[in-house]
């Protein structure tokens, strides 16, 4: 994973008339400082507007807006036409992350207290509407050529997030959810506006609808290996490396690839196993994430759940490598790509 760190800010103007490939350290340089210059408008009411400035100030790896810029520098030296789409996008997460804490009640975000425990939930609903539109000002501030076309898929994208919100929380009571289902809310939910986000960047370049398609797939599948090998890491990973503890998933009844593919393939006592966690009936929680370790370690669980992440991976590095670009310009989103995977496992 690629750490956000301060950087020293370079004029976006330098990037202009640059002949050569833009790192990730330079796309969020600029992602950077566009927030500042977005947070430096004070406005009023200031109860509507400091929880939008606060959110976005908890930092984050800014990775979308910065694929969006990569992928407009895949086709072009400029990356100025897809600066303000990139903020959109980050600013359109940001606000759906504010809206998701409120559902999930969740009292901390980036080790920080969420917008709705530090203000309010009305607060929060206000200034999370106040961030949607925010981010459509910012789109519709490109050029007219390409403007429909963003708003295409921004629209398109921002209700599939919708979507996969709402069958997240379906899952919570549910106990019947196929691995079809789970891989369709995963892709709604987290890999669509990755997906947007290197489509939005081919088209403020103007490239072929086939490439910025290839693009768009690309994140699509990224996203997904990216979850599963979140769910994977969720209960296999080094917690010192992995940075949290271990298990939560299990403890938490969560729908993961995990829980549900052992539940395609259980039968008699480990079935049993898994629906005693399910229903509450194993009270201790780490009695709990233990039990259902061993379920799924006996189930082959975690080599399946690795060859799924590689197939997904796979696929994603096919569609970039079929980009009709030189292989050269392509090299820093490959790098991108395997240090997203590159998560201890």
């Amino acid at each position: 994973m690629c750490p956000v760190v301060i950087y020293k800010l370079i004029p976006l103007e330098a990037f202009k008339i640059e002949a050569k490939m833009i790192s990730l350290q330079s796309c969020l340089e600029i992602i950077d400082r566009e927030l500042e210059t977005f947070k430096s408008e004070k406005k009023t009411p200031s109860e509507l507007y400091e929880p939008v400035y606060y959110i976005l100030s908890l930092g984050g790896k800014r990775i979308r807006p910065a694929l969006a810029l990569m992928a407009c520098n895949l086709f072009s030296n400029d990356v100025s036409e897809a600066v303000k789409p990139a903020l959109a996008i980050e600013v359109f997460h940001n606000f759906t992350l504010v809206h998701d804490d409120i559902m999930d009640n969740a009292p901390i975000r980036r080790s920080k207290p969420t917008v709705h425990s530090k203000w309010d939930n009305n607060v929060a609903i206000l200034s999370g509407d106040a961030m949607q539109i925010m981010a459509y000002r910012l789109i519709c501030e490109s050029k007219p050529a390409i403007l429909k076309s963003l708003l295409d898929i921004f629209n398109t994208t921002a209700l599939e997030v919708c979507e996969g919100q709402q069958y997240d929380m379906n899952f919570a009571t549910r106990n019947d959810v196929t691995l079809g289902e789970y891989i369709r809310m995963i892709e709604l939910k987290t890999s669509v506006l990755l997906a947007a986000s290197l489509k939005i960047g081919a088209v403020c370049a103007e490239a072929p609808e086939s490439e910025a398609q290839k693009l768009y797939e690309f994140g699509r599948n990224l996203g997904l290996a990216f979850q599963i090998q979140d769910d994977y890491l969720d209960v296999y990973a080094n917690r010192d490396v992995f940075g949290k503890a271990t298990g939560g998933d299990i403890a938490e009844n969560k729908k993961t690839f995990l829980l549900i593919k052992s539940l395609e393939l259980a039968t008699g006592k480990h079935a049993k196993t898994l629906q005693d966690a399910i229903n509450n009936q194993i009270t201790d929680a780490d009695e709990k994430v233990a039990l259902v370790k061993d379920v799924y370690n006996l189930l082959n669980i975690p080599e399946l759940a690795i060859k799924s992440i590689e197939n997904y991976t796979n696929k994603a590095f096919k569609y970039l490598d079929s980009v009709v670009v030189d292989n050269s310009r392509k090299e820093l989103l490959h790098e991108l790509a395997r240090d997203l995977m590159k998560r201890d496992r």
